[in-house]
């Protein structure tokens, strides 16, 4: 199949990576795949082989009405089967290609649990009627876009996203060098976060439960011993260095910044941590699984999904219980062998990169094979 993935852009978020690890198995899969990005900001590998095109618009009227000129006209060179557009202006750009021209069947998907306000959930539900379908990446998502009235229950589904096992695996060498590189020892506990320093992502309840793991006088691992590693770059940085400073923690919690090496510093840590208040699907805690870690989440969309019984779930907001779960996962680390066995193989055995791939191409199959009806039934 000719497969168009439009984004909105494609900074080092969790939809911007979802789409390029679904070009690279796309393309390894043997079809053909072109990724389009409404912006011109690119942080995130697209692979070889897949034609990129950025469009460069801005946030004006003006900017969006060339971005979709160039889009067609586009669209009609290549001649895809599919336009699978990800996350909201991509989205809604995508609809309205369809509502003016005789565009291919468009497939949007939706990453968080909150899309947006009123007014954007209505934009939603009055373009319903030019996508072929809508799918969010969890269950709670979905039902959150139904209840603000975006989309009709029969016109929305559920299409996880997918890891890549292969790349985001234990491997003992690689944790070693890695911890080295970091000036880690053995027998330092490593917690790590890894995320777009936002407000939604909520780091700075992360530190704030750290310094109460530090201060905790009955931890079974010495306060010495433990390093809080977070992975991100974003507008609350200044925040969560001042925070950092204010509970005396330099030296214990690392803000490394952005970096391209994820999968080598997951397999460094002892225990993936997550504070989110907003998630749709998070990615990165498969990633973590798949890697071996331990988890401790809040019960933000999509967590309990994702992680199952292989992690413990916390409330939001809650440094105290995020302090007590930390605890409990850090006296064990990674845990037995067979402990980071069973982890792995729940994102082998139900989000496989390769498995969710044959999903999508089989929807996109579907949808491309039918004359604007033919919605696959909804998961429930």
């Amino acid at each position: 199949m000719r497969i168009l993935l439009l984004c909105t852009g494609l900074k080092m978020g969790g939809a911007e990576q979802q789409s390029a690890a679904l070009a690279r198995q796309f393309l390894h899969d043997g079809h053909t795949v072109a990724v389009v990005s409404l912006t011109a900001d690119q942080e995130v590998s697209l692979p070889e082989g897949a034609t990129v095109l950025h469009l460069g618009m801005r946030k004006t009227v003006p900017s969006f009405a060339m971005a979709l000129w160039q889009l067609n006209r586009f669209v009609r060179q290549w001649r895809p089967d599919i336009i699978h557009a990800h996350m909201v202006h991509a989205n809604l750009a995508a609809r309205t290609l369809a509502a003016l021209t005789d565009a291919p069947p468009v497939l949007c998907s939706a990453h968080s649990a909150r899309e947006g306000g009123q007014a954007r959930m209505l934009t939603y539900r009055l373009t319903d009627r030019w996508a072929a379908l809508t799918t969010h990446v969890s269950e709670a998502g979905r039902q959150a876009m139904i209840a603000a009235g975006a989309v009709a229950p029969e016109r929305i589904r559920v299409m996880p996203n997918g890891i890549d096992t292969a790349l985001f695996r234990p491997d003992p060498e690689r944790r070693q060098a890695t911890r080295a590189a970091l000036g880690v020892d053995a027998d330092t506990r490593v917690v790590i976060n890894v995320g777009r320093l936002v407000p939604e992502k909520a780091q700075h309840v992360l530190i704030e439960a750290f310094a109460r793991l530090v201060r905790k006088a009955d931890s079974p691992v010495p306060s010495a011993d433990l390093r809080l590693l977070v992975v991100g770059e974003g507008p609350v940085r200044s925040k969560l260095e001042a925070t950092i400073d204010r509970l005396g923690l330099q030296g214990v919690v690392t803000l490394l910044g952005m970096r391209h090496d994820v999968p080598a510093l997951l397999n460094s840590a002892d225990v993936f941590a997550l504070s989110s208040d907003i998630e749709g699907m998070p990615l990165v805690i498969g990633e973590a699984l798949a890697s071996g870690c331990a988890v401790v989440a809040t019960d933000a969309a999509g967590v309990a999904e994702l992680l199952g019984d292989a992690g413990e779930i916390v409330p939001r907001g809650n440094a105290e219980a995020l302090a007590d779960a930390l605890d409990r996962a850090m006296t064990s680390g990674v845990g037995t062998s067979e402990e980071q066995t069973a982890r792995r193989q729940r994102i082998v055995d139900k989000f496989s990169l390769e498995a969710v791939a044959r999903q999508w191409v089989d929807c996109y199959a579907g949808l491309a094979g039918v004359a604007g009806n033919g919605i696959p039934e909804p998961a429930r």
